[in-house]
């Protein structure tokens, strides 16, 4: 086979690293200077998990090409994953400088900056992400939250970290590195993301046709690297620790649980914001209000009221009844 660009990125497509690796020594002797052919030297050795490597092939391309935009965008994740967030940030923003702006860049850019507290920043990616894909799930979520957080005091990195967590489980499986087989299995057995991977054991992915230990070591060094493992989602989370302070006396055998913090609730934004007007912050204060009181909040519906019912219930309370 002809020493080609194209052969190397079919090589990598295919897996096949070490063929890659040869492809690309022949090219390096005829044309070491071309960029692209030191950009896939570089993703060769990313997908090697020679990191290092990777990076100062990367950061080679872009001191003679500072707009190569895959360089750019390779290298600004690794920056991410080894804990450089300026180094990451200053090459995220190059790639978005690019037509068309990588998507993936801006969403990485909006965790970012969301992070370090720059909302308009974060909300300006994200909104850049809904111009070009209106329908982009991930970033249309992401925003509401972004959006939430200008006005609410109360609990922000809990909830910054249950968006986060969101984010990161709803990543797709294709995002990445395993081989064809891997990848193959996973699309059979219909896992897609992340988060059906984390309710997967493994005993349940080693009863599938075709599916091995290499597979499964493959697997859990990928999930290892994040500090993840199979079937983590599948185990019940454990119960949030009762206060010492005195139980309230008029709620009868439902007062364990009235002196726990609104944020033990999974209510939407709406519904937090709605408490937080009212000033209730204990599963007491709520359940002593009726349904008239916080219909009677702004902004407050239906849908809010059902929702908070729904989650008084898991804790043997209720609303106050109206006469």
């Amino acid at each position: 086979m002809t020493a080609t660009i194209e052969s190397v990125q079919e090589q990598i497509r295919l897996e096949q690293l070490e063929q890659a690796d040869k492809t690309l020594a022949t090219l390096e002797r005829s044309n070491g200077d071309d960029p692209q052919v030191k950009f896939l030297r570089g993703y060769v050795r990313e997908r090697q998990f020679d990191r290092p490597g990777a990076l100062a092939a990367y950061q080679d391309v872009l001191s003679q090409h500072p707009r190569h935009t895959e360089a750019a965008f390779r290298a600004a994740v690794l920056c991410d994953q080894g804990g450089d967030e300026d180094s990451a940030v200053e090459l995220y923003e190059r790639c978005i400088e690019a037509q068309p702006v990588p998507v993936s860049a801006l969403l990485n850019l909006a965790v970012i900056y969301e992070e370090r507290g720059q909302l308009e920043d974060a909300e300006r990616m994200l909104d850049a992400v809904l111009t070009e894909l209106p329908n982009h799930f991930r970033a249309r979520h992401f925003l509401a939250s972004v959006d939430s957080s200008y006005d609410m005091a109360y609990d922000e990195q809990s909830q910054r970290d249950r968006d986060k967590r969101n984010a990161v489980l709803d990543t797709p499986i294709s995002d990445f590195e395993l081989s064809v087989r891997s990848r193959n299995c996973l699309r059979q057995m219909n896992i897609r993301s992340l988060g059906d991977l984390l309710r997967t054991s493994e005993a349940e992915l080693l009863s599938y046709k075709n599916f091995g230990e290499t597979s499964l070591n493959e697997i859990k060094a990928v999930l290892a690297q994040r500090s993840l493992r199979l079937g983590q989602a599948l185990q019940p989370p454990p119960e949030p620790l009762v206060s010492e302070a005195p139980p309230p006396v008029t709620l009868g055998d439902a007062s364990i649980h009235a002196r726990r913090s609104i944020s033990e609730l999974e209510l939407s934004v709406r519904s937090r914001k709605a408490l937080q007007r009212l000033g209730v912050t204990t599963l007491g204060e709520l359940a002593i209000r009726s349904e008239p009181e916080l219909l009677a909040i702004k902004n407050f519906g239906q849908t809010s009221l059902s929702e908070i019912k729904r989650q008084l219930a898991l804790y043997g309370l209720s609303l106050r009844a109206h006469p």
